[in-house]
């Protein structure tokens, strides 16, 4: 059978491609991390949440924050950024304080709803923090991480007026209707208050 249909060679093909390349090389790359012009927590990076998984908002005109919610992510660092930038998981929380070195990622900005409580009464009001790790592996509560968390902590509630205290800052656990138990039983309370009134 004749060949009818005439195919570019391998050495025209690996031309093309390298002037393809070539051209892109010269268009700036977005950066890695990039903050958007003004951070909310100038110490951390811009990890954005796809706009999929929470709410445009303009708080706090239309509602001040008046409480913290404390999570525990139940999947590593990465894998909870992957999973706020993928529009079909519907969730997200504005910031992921990372297990090792309490590197802080915002992805959400705090004027905006993130889908963190489950219950649209405690979005609406707070700011979600996701810790790495899982609530029956207690060695990712690491030093850094309470304390970076804390730090963190401390300057949302000083931005707002929320209380440093227990009523204010709350787990997942307690939010109403919820069948999550983070940050769980090995969370330690005492301690991450005292860290967030000594920030």
């Amino acid at each position: 059978m004749e060949r009818t249909m005439s195919f570019p060679s391998r050495r025209r093909l690996l031309k093309s491609s390298a002037l393809t390349a070539g051209f892109y090389a010269l268009l700036p790359a977005p950066r890695v991390g990039a903050r958007p012009r003004s951070l909310d927590y100038p110490l951390g990076t811009w990890e954005p949440a796809t706009t999929a998984n929470y709410t445009a908002s303009g708080r706090p005109v239309t509602r001040v924050p008046d409480l913290v919610v404390i999570h525990v992510t139940q999947a590593s660092y990465a894998n909870t950024l992957a999973v706020f930038q993928h529009p079909r998981k519907k969730v997200s929380a504005h910031y992921v304080v990372r297990s090792g070195d309490g590197h802080v990622a915002q992805c959400v900005r705090e004027h905006d709803i993130a889908w963190h409580a489950g219950d649209w009464n405690h979005n609406l009001r707070s700011i979600g923090i996701e810790h790495e790790g899982w609530v029956d592996r207690p060695g990712y509560f690491t030093d850094a991480l309470y304390e970076k968390s804390a730090r963190l902590t401390a300057t949302v509630c000083t931005r707002y007026g929320i209380p440093k205290e227990r009523t204010h800052i709350i787990g997942h656990y307690e939010v109403p209707g919820t069948d999550h138990t983070d940050p769980g039983p090995d969370w330690d309370w005492t301690r991450y208050i005292r860290l967030v009134n000594a920030a």
